[in-house]
């Protein structure tokens, strides 16, 4: 229990300075918020552990695949599109799993 908080809060910071830090591109605007939902579900217990390794996973994900597309200079009108289309799945994954009464209880 004491390890998922100090992880929790060691995320948070991480995501906040990651806020504080953000480019101008929305995609990492977005990024650091859908993160700060996923803490708040793990402080409101509204995910469990199995939920929160999953979302954080596919959050390192899109971040890959971001680092990828960035890695030639630029990012081209369709690799915008894959990432806003896993952005927005990713966003969908965050309500469904702390709207769905499965949590830690």
């Amino acid at each position: 229990m004491k390890r998922i908080i100090i992880i929790a809060t060691v995320l948070f910071f991480a995501s906040t300075g990651l806020m504080k830090a953000q480019t101008a591109a929305s995609n990492t605007t977005r990024q650091a918020s859908q993160q700060v939902r996923i803490i708040d579900g793990v402080h409101d217990k509204e995910l469990t552990r199995h939920e929160t390794r999953r979302l954080e996973r596919e959050q390192r994900r899109i971040q890959n695949n971001k680092k990828a597309a960035k890695a030639d200079g630029t990012v081209s009108p369709e690799e915008k599109k894959l990432l806003r289309k896993q952005q927005n799945r990713a966003n969908r994954h965050i309500y469904r799993q702390k709207n769905d009464a499965q949590g830690r209880g």
